[in-house]
Formats: C-alpha cells, structure tokens, sequence
C-alpha cells in the first residue's frame, strides 16, 4: 500500500488539511525562557479535532505550560500551478 493510496479517502473531503501549528511553551526549570514545538498532521479544518486533542494532551501530561500556538493549514488537493520559464541556464 503506497502512501497515496492511504491518503485517497481523506482527499475525497474538502475540508481535510495540512495544519502545521507551532507551539511556544515555557521551559519547566527555566519558566522565563520559552522553548519552540512543531506539530504536524492532517486534520479537519475548521474545528481542528486532532490539534484539540493534542492540545489537551500537552495540558494534562507535559510539564512546560503554553505561552502560545500558531496554526497554519492548506488543502491536501488544490489545482496545478503552471509557469513558463522565461530562460535556460546550464551548469557544468
């Protein structure tokens, strides 16, 4: 099974996303130095199930309190972008 195939049944629903959210959290032993967490999956935009839920994990179980998060999503399948080149470089 290729990873397109497994992928098939979630691009047939429009509203499922790339969502990237970067989270800011204070360190436990050092709380005015804030440290960076990239989070990544597929989820479905705009309610965000998984980040919710991932959210909710990091609440109850890590140590670092949240300072902030910032989410950034895009379609899974949107149409091709064409552009001409205006030149050809070559390289030896």
């Amino acid at each position: 099974m290729t990873v397109l195939q497994g992928l098939e049944p979630i691009l047939r629903f429009r509203d499922w996303r790339m969502t990237t959210a970067e989270l800011l959290y204070h360190m436990p032993d050092h709380p005015h130095v804030l440290q960076s967490y990239v989070w990544q999956k597929i989820d479905h935009a705009p309610e965000f199930p998984e980040l919710n839920r991932f959210l909710d994990f990091w609440q109850r179980e890590i140590d670092g309190p949240l300072h902030s998060v910032r989410v950034a999503c895009t379609a899974l399948t949107r149409p091709a972008e064409l552009r001409y080149a205006n030149g050809v470089f070559t390289l030896h």
